[in-house]
Order: C-alpha cells, then sequence, then structure tokens
C-alpha cells in the first residue's frame, strides 16, 4: 500500500489523542485498511517524527505534515489518469492500477468547491459533485489537466 497514504493513516488515528504502544496503532491502521508490520510501522513513527511520551505516541510539533506532500495534481492527472465519464453528478475517473488513491487524495487537496468528495478503489476514482454542472467544470478541469 502506498507509504504516503499509510503515514496520513498514522497521522489521523494520532489526532483523535494519544496511541500507547505500536500493537494499539497497528490496530488503528487495520480498522483504516493498512495491515503493517512492526518495521514498517517503526520506519513510519521514525520518518514521522514521532514522540513517545507516557500517555504513548504523539504528533510532533508543528502540523505533522513534513514529508508526507502529494506531487502536483496536474502530475498526478497526466501521468496516471486514462480517461474521465460524467454520470449526472458523477464522474467516474479510470486510472493505471494501482495510483487512483494518491490521484483521488490529490484532487480532494484542492478543496474545488464543485468537487463535495472522492472515493478511490485501485484503478477507478467516484467523484462526487453537487450537480450537473459541477460535475462539467470538474472533468473540464482534469481534462485540461490531461493535455
Amino acid at each position: 500500500m502506498n507509504k504516503v497514504l499509510r503515514q496520513r493513516a498514522v497521522l489521523e488515528a494520532l489526532r483523535q489523542g494519544p496511541v500507547a504502544n505500536q500493537e494499539d496503532l497497528q490496530r488503528a491502521l487495520r480498522k483504516r485498511g493498512f495491515k503493517v508490520g512492526q518495521a514498517t510501522l517503526s520506519r513510519d513513527i521514525r520518518d514521522l517524527n514521532l514522540s513517545k511520551t507516557a500517555a504513548g505516541y504523539t504528533l510532533p510539533q508543528g502540523d505533522g505534515s513534513a514529508g508526507l506532500a502529494l506531487p502536483p495534481v496536474q502530475r498526478l492527472v497526466r501521468e496516471f489518469v486514462l480517461d474521465v465519464r460524467a454520470a449526472q453528478n458523477l464522474l467516474v475517473v479510470k486510472t493505471i492500477i494501482g495510483s487512483a488513491q494518491p490521484v483521488a487524495a490529490a484532487l480532494d487537496e484542492q478543496e474545488w468547491e464543485e468537487l463535495v468528495g472522492t472515493i478511490a478503489g485501485d484503478d477507478t476514482i467516484l467523484i462526487v459533485c453537487p450537480d450537473k454542472d459541477g460535475a462539467k467544470k470538474v472533468a473540464v478541469r482534469i481534462e485540461e489537466m490531461l493535455g
């Protein structure tokens, strides 16, 4: 699974409060769909600069997002998106296998008012827009990125 997405899940778990130990962190990740071993989890803890306190692991000082930036959305779309199809207020975006989640995360980060949210599988993204016009605007933006 994608390291960036897994590490974001670690940060999400810790935003809900300190996590006592690695086993509890593994359980929290499993609930989010990430099955990780102890070695991978230790690397993530080190990479994210997490602190171990008496209460458990806590977020680093600051915003905690260092090292988790996705590539620009234009680059992800250009490299991985194969097709965009509208269906009323929805868009179905086909991607190269294994790349739907980072593309969807990058689209979500754009905070376009016409985009309510995304759901990503392995090679397909479902984009929900408030109405048909919003879906058309998002489709045009994505198609422009494709060139």
